[in-house]
């Protein structure tokens, strides 16, 4: 059985975008970048809305990074190599390859896609991610906290779901990016009165 990981890079305050919807403060280093490309390494399949798969699209490029640092390289190759499954209502067509689009996020679907898949699955994206908390579906969540406040803006997690996480690992990296790897627990150890799991 594969896992469900949500990552993200988020603000201080808990952002992925801020209220202009940019992004560029949360832009990894080497240190930052080569560590991701490890967590990314185990995925087989990316879950996408389509503004995540907009901006992830860039790293289908089969010459853009032929003169780019080797761990840019490496990136590109694990985010091709993955299939890519597209949740949108008005896209007609990709351009990346092993790409497919579906209309909507069916949770009982996803149970089954991890029940089959040979290789862990990511969820892209706060808003398709946060369907996918509400049903209890994501086991890990690896969010790097970047050394920025930005004020407000589009939220890593969303605001009417309680859930009790277990803290299974950190690290700090030395441009001030710390890196929480939190996971759900077990469902016999989810709390019987439903008070921090509400799914």
């Amino acid at each position: 059985m594969s896992k469900l990981i949500y990552s993200a890079i988020t603000s201080l305050d808990g952002y992925v975008a801020d209220a202009n919807g940019k992004f560029d403060w949360s832009q990894p280093d080497e240190e930052v970048h080569t560590f991701v490309n490890d967590l990314e390494r185990p995925i087989g399949i990316y879950l996408y809305g389509r503004r995540m798969y907009e901006v992830m699209v860039y790293w289908d490029s089969a010459d853009r990074f032929k003169d780019a640092p080797s761990y840019i390289q490496d990136y590109a190759r694990i985010w091709q190599a993955a299939d890519k499954v597209v949740y949108s209502t008005t896209l007609d067509s990709v351009s990346s390859a092993k790409t497919r689009i579906a209309e909507r996020f069916d949770p009982n679907g996803i149970r089954q896609l991890k029940d089959i898949a040979d290789r862990d699955i990511s969820i892209g994206g706060a808003d398709l991610a946060g369907q996918a908390m509400k049903a209890g579906l994501v086991d890990d969540y690896h969010l790097l906290v970047s050394p920025v406040v930005v004020g407000g803006g589009h939220k890593a997690l969303p605001d009417d779901i309680r859930m009790k996480l277990q803290l299974h690992d950190h690290r700090s990296f030395t441009n001030g990016v710390v890196h929480l790897h939190y996971q759900l627990p077990p469902k016999d150890e989810w709390p019987t009165n439903g008070e921090l799991v509400d799914f």
